[in-house]
């Protein structure tokens, strides 16, 4: 089996720079989705038809295991088709889908394939409260479809069918490359139009079935900004439902938004407005509080995010507590029972077991041992304006309010630092050090006092 993905549409109606296949849905390709869908029917071939905007389309997806095939003139959704199939043996079927129709589900297109073999063809369709602008199922009395008509032109009868073409076919090889052969362009549109095709193969006495899709939603497609919104829409309800199903407890469904891979242990509470992208990993009891935002994160079990926090690819262990406010970015582990408090950014850091930063403090390139206590306002320094440097502090070491670790420094196990010190050198383990400047009182001064306002023009006031 070979898969065709037709990708070369411009998508003028989007208004945008950015070709249609790379409209960003739960943020990521529309083109991406499809391809998702299509490597679960483990295809021996995936072929990606591409035009405008092609060079950006095959740079987005780089890495995708795909064959990517140039349509150098949009002529049609045939003539795409053609260009894929000199790499495409007669005795595979193909399965032809579009680059935005994302959330078609493997089960429908399973079920599509089925229906092809050497003596049918199988067309996705779908029944529609409006169908206008899309093409119509015609059928004949027996039921049996005979033939896909364009809105421009249909008839009055034939615009009053409510069942309408989703695009996607599968069928037999050979046939098809005989059929996209044969495609004339003598129609409204002047382009070689895929479902001639259908025509064609009822005259050869093949069998036409018709796969209804079970929702609308499935076989939308995107042509302008309002109908890219509409399946961001119900993506987010679909992912939300299937959370719920999980177990999970999400507080409000339609505000949380879920633009990624979500496994969830049991009993986890979302609360609203929370955005989860990427690889995120919530374990039992973990709740998380309104308005976070959490990208390619695990958080164990019995661990609380406080509302407004940004977790962007870090670990935390259980038990934890973080925020509200804080900000823990790529490359941080926490261990467990650690508390990172309101207005804490971590970086790049591993912070052990217990240990505490509660208030306004930065940790970069920072390793904590176990119950470390950091004071508010402490900053690690560790960028001298070319490379960074790590700082490094021992188990229950105390770290005073207003610190400066310039790194790289060490502070030992047990070590307290005094609150405003700039330490630059290492601090000895179970040791007091101060770095400060000596306190002065001048007795002889006086606070500045304004001068009297003479009442000349340009006088201070």
């Amino acid at each position: 089996m070979s898969i065709v993905v037709l990708a070369a549409g411009q998508g003028k109606r989007m208004k945008s720079d950015l070709p249609k296949v790379l409209q960003p849905l739960a943020g990521r390709p529309l083109l991406e989705h499809v391809l998702d869908s299509a490597r679960t029917l483990q295809a021996e071939t995936i072929h990606v038809v591409h035009g405008h905007g092609g060079e950006q389309v095959r740079e987005a997806l780089a890495d995708a295991p795909v064959q990517w095939v140039l349509q150098a003139e949009q002529l049609g959704t045939g003539h795409a088709v053609a260009q894929a199939m000199p790499a495409i043996p007669d005795d595979h079927q193909v399965l032809i889908l579009y680059g935005d129709v994302p959330l078609v589900r493997r089960e429908t297109l399973v079920q599509l394939l089925s229906r092809c073999d050497e003596r049918s063809i199988a067309v996705l369709t779908v029944e529609l409260a409006d169908p206008t602008g899309y093409g119509r199922v015609v059928r004949d009395a027996a039921r049996n479809v005979v033939r896909i008509v364009e809105q421009k032109d249909a008839n009055t009868k034939e615009q009053a069918i409510k069942e309408i073409n989703t695009g996607l076919i599968a069928a037999p090889a050979a046939a098809l490359r005989r059929w996209l052969a044969a495609l004339k362009n003598d129609n409204a549109q002047g382009e070689y139009y895929l479902t001639d095709i259908i025509v064609m193969a009822a005259r050869e006495g093949l069998r036409i079935n018709a796969v209804i899709a079970p929702t609308e939603a499935e076989v939308m497609g995107v042509n302008d900004k309002i109908q890219l919104a509409s399946l961001e829409a119900e993506l987010r309800v679909q992912r939300a439902r299937a959370l719920m199903i999980e177990g999970a407890t999400l507080v409000d469904p339609a505000r949380t938004d879920i633009r990624g891979k979500v496994g969830v242990g049991r009993d986890v509470f979302i609360d609203v407005n929370c955005v989860l992208i990427g690889t995120v990993e919530l374990g039992d009891r973990v709740h998380i509080g309104p308005n976070c935002y959490l990208k390619d994160c695990r958080i164990e079990a019995d661990t609380r995010l406080h509302p407004n926090c940004v977790i962007d690819s870090a670990t935390i262990g259980p038990r934890g507590s973080i925020g509200p406010f804080a900000r823990l970015r790529p490359h941080s582990v926490l261990h467990e029972e650690v508390h990172i408090g309101n207005f804490v950014e971590v970086k790049n850091s591993d912070i052990g077991a217990g240990s505490k930063a509660n208030h306004l403090t930065y940790l970069g390139d920072a390793t904590l041992g176990r119950k470390v206590n950091v004071g508010a306002g402490t900053v690690t320094v560790n960028y001298d304006g070319a490379n960074k440097w790590r700082t490094e502090i021992g188990d229950e070491a105390f770290i005073g309010s207003g610190a400066m670790l310039v790194a790289p420094v060490k502070v030992g196990a047990g070590a307290n630092t005094g609150a405003g010190s700039t330490i630059t050198r290492d601090a000895p383990a179970g040791k007091l050090t101060l770095a400060r400047a000596r306190q002065v009182t001048i007795d002889a001064w006086r606070r500045p006092v304004r001068k009297a306002d003479t009442g000349k023009p340009g006088s201070e006031k």
